[in-house]
């Protein structure tokens, strides 16, 4: 069929036309996106994770601390960024008799920032972290950060299961807030279901190899207010507040009620007691509600047992009743609180309290 010239300039302008509205189509757009990316779960690992399809794998073993811990790096990233890993890390075991999961995972951090950096810029490239907050992912205990390695910068999700610690990391030369979003909401661990010890006790001067010392690095309130400002109930509500003047459950503490200090050590100074502690912390994450707890009807409260150190941090953490569906995670909020220095005769003192957590569905 022979056109004139005015009828295939016409056919050319809407082909044109339709070419451009195509290829301004968000769906679309999105769509091509989402084709370049998949869904990763590499054997042996927990995690499950969307990114780039056909990331770099890399196995090592690193001396770390007279230990030699097994590492796997999931890797996409170009030159210029965005940065996309997940770093895995195994080799310290849990050990409640010698450090809590805080200062197991505060390790593993140290470990990550010294092996990571030279993975994306080079062997004498430094990370710098700045710890945001506390973060809970299905009863794993987790940190984020904020990380700077040279010309990136973005963040490090960490979490320590029970067998492995992972750094879901991201970086870019450039913001973009929904990448990254898109990026570390897709990590996800399973359940920890496993039966934990409600005793996670360290002694004083005991530590996870390479856990930070210096008070400076412990968790603080993100937004810098108090854990609990004037007015807030004692207790730690997850879920529904819990209507004002309900009963004490059977058997538990009642709010204001002291609790025995633990056994001193030999020429030690026994802990002074503090009772119910809520109102007293800087910072007092609440614990996270666990799905099959919350889908089950699983409610009510939870006392835990702490002990305090002489710079207010939680050195001990004992659940000493409540469901036991809920103890894993109130155990770990617990351990993240933070205290003001507490003094006796201008002597700072250890304290022992309790810290109440109301799950209300």
């Amino acid at each position: 069929m022979n056109l004139n010239p005015f009828a295939k300039l016409s056919l050319l302008t809407i082909a044109l036309l339709l070419g451009i509205a195509i290829s301004q189509d968000p769906v679309r757009a999105q769509s091509d996106k989402d084709s370049d990316w998949q869904m990763l779960r590499p054997d042996g690992e927990e995690f499950t994770i969307l990114m780039p399809k056909e990331p770099k794998t890399e196995e090592s073993q690193e001396p770390y601390h007279k230990m030699t811990l097994n590492t796997r790096l999931y890797l996409s990233a170009t030159e210029k960024g965005p940065v996309f890993a997940v770093m895995s890390l195994s080799g310290i075991k849990s050990n409640p008799a010698l450090y809590t999961e805080f200062q197991r995972l505060n390790s593993y951090v140290d470990a990550f920032k010294t092996f990571f950096p030279a993975k994306v810029r080079g062997k004498d490239a430094v990370a710098k972290l700045t710890l945001v907050g506390d973060k809970t992912l299905n009863g794993n205990a987790g940190r984020e950060y904020k990380v700077v390695i040279g010309d990136l910068s973005g963040t490090a999700q960490t979490f320590a299961t029970r067998k492995r610690f992972y750094a879901v990391v991201v970086l870019n030369t450039k913001k973009d807030d929904a990448l990254s979003g898109r990026f570390l909401s897709s990590f996800y661990l399973p359940e920890r279901t496993a039966q934990v010890s409600t005793d996670v006790a360290a002694a004083p001067d005991a530590a996870a190899p390479g856990t930070p010392r210096n008070p400076s690095e412990a968790p603080t309130n993100p937004t810098g207010t108090p854990a609990n400002p004037p007015g807030a109930p004692n207790a730690v509500v997850v879920g529904q507040p819990k209507p004002e003047g309900a009963p004490t459950p059977e058997g538990e503490p009642k709010p204001g009620e002291a609790t025995p200090a633990p056994t001193p050590k030999p020429g030690e100074r026994a802990p002074i007691s503090g009772g119910v502690l809520n109102g007293k912390a800087l910072y007092l994450p609440k614990p996270e509600y666990p799905p099959e707890a919350r889908a089950a009807g699983v409610s009510g409260t939870v006392n835990v047992q702490v002990t305090i150190d002489e710079s207010g941090n939680v050195m001990n953490a004992r659940v000493v009743s409540g469901p036991p569906s809920l103890h894993a995670v109130c155990m770990y909020a617990a351990l993240a609180a933070r205290f003001s220095q507490t003094t006796l005769m201008g002597e700072p003192v250890k304290v022992t309290g309790i810290i109440i957590y109301n799950f209300v569905r």
